[in-house]
């Protein structure tokens, strides 16, 4: 049987600052710069995640776009559109919002609903700007 990959993609805005609690302002704003912003910044997110299976053998899906559509927007569109991910969204409570970081987050949120549909979490991809991005392949990465 063939692996095939699968991938959507998705769209969110939301704002947040990069900030350890434990350095003084000077430390932040030398290692953050304009990202330690005590009013905050955002950004236009957009997300790609990718799924894997082998194609299944009365539908040819590996896991139905349906199904993958309403996951990423009930876990993680509904959850970040619009909010300050420093103080609105609870997974990322207590957990210094770089992109690096919700990355990890929002696939600890999706994997298990989309195993359930059949699927197996591949990568996530998620864009901060046109510039840059972050992968994620979970604790099963290819380097």
């Amino acid at each position: 049987m063939k692996t095939v990959y699968i991938t959507r993609r998705e769209h969110f805005n939301a704002a947040h600052k990069l900030w350890n609690e434990e350095w003084s302002d000077e430390k932040n704003e030398s290692v953050f710069g304009k990202c330690s912003n005590k009013n905050w910044h955002g950004h236009n997110f957009n997300i790609f995640v990718t799924v894997k299976g082998v194609p299944h053998e009365e539908t040819g899906f590996v896991i139905n776009l349906k199904d993958l559509s309403k996951i990423m927007k009930d876990h993680v569109v509904e959850a970040l559109d619009h909010k300050n991910l420093n103080l609105d969204v609870p997974f990322m409570n207590g957990v210094l919002a770089s992109t690096e970081n919700l990355v990890i987050k929002i696939w600890e949120e999706i994997e298990k609903p989309i195993q359930e549909a059949g699927g197996e979490l591949a990568k996530i991809r998620l864009e901060e700007t046109e510039n840059n991005y972050v992968e994620y392949f979970g604790e099963n990465t290819p380097y």
